[in-house]
């Protein structure tokens, strides 16, 4: 039998006084509220009653803290995978306000569909896809938390849902700390259920690829 339930918990808030669409740079940690979050995902996916056998982190720092909630919990320590990472961005390092009214970056945006800012959405999904089946093969039984990002998870649900990848930034629905849970049923990967469990009141939510 394999896992019986894949959780992509979404790391807490970040550390980001700048503003900027920090992506894949380094150095990026939680903030005070975003460990706060991170607690109290992985406490929902606690109060579940649902035994966990593995953990997955991307190699980020800020999913790796948001991980860690998890590890004193559960009792298990996270794996790195590098395919459940932040997609790559033209726009790392920039404030997206500024970056958008300078016509030398318009070129990036050519072809939104793509999109041309960054790391195509079917390769996304690819990768998403192969890093959660393998984890769902993985394990003889219990559940799965993968410890992801904003994107990542957006358009795995999106591909899931048989929903076009192309969308509008602004309208995803996937907060801080929130929980986006799945089964495979026939081969197929199947959306369960969507939790936000942690208070993100005031939060600052602008550093997202």
């Amino acid at each position: 039998m394999p896992a019986a339930r894949l959780h992509l918990v979404r790391h807490g808030e970040v550390h980001n006084p700048a503003r900027v669409l920090y992506g894949r740079l380094p150095g990026y940690r939680l903030s005070a509220d975003g460990r706060r979050m991170a607690r109290q995902a992985a406490e929902y996916v606690k109060a579940l009653e649902r035994p966990v056998s593995v953990l997955i982190s991307s190699p980020l720092q800020r999913t790796q803290e948001s991980a860690e909630p998890f590890t004193e919990l559960f009792g298990i320590e996270p794996v790195i995978d590098e395919r459940v990472i932040e997609p790559t961005n033209v726009f790392e390092g920039k404030r997206m306000a500024r970056a958008l009214v300078n016509p030398w970056n318009w070129r990036h945006l050519r072809k939104p569909a793509l999109p041309s800012w960054g790391e195509p959405y079917a390769d996304v999904v690819g990768r998403m896809n192969k890093a959660m089946t393998e984890a769902w093969e993985s394990v003889d039984a219990g559940d799965v938390v993968i410890v992801s990002h904003q994107l990542p998870i957006w358009i795995t649900h999106l591909a899931v849902t048989g929903q076009p990848l192309r969308h509008d930034p602004r309208a995803r629905r996937c907060t801080l700390s929130s929980v986006t849970s799945f089964e495979m049923v026939d081969g197929k990967w199947t959306e369960t259920a969507y939790a936000e469990p942690a208070s993100t009141a005031g939060a600052v939510d602008v550093g997202a690829v």
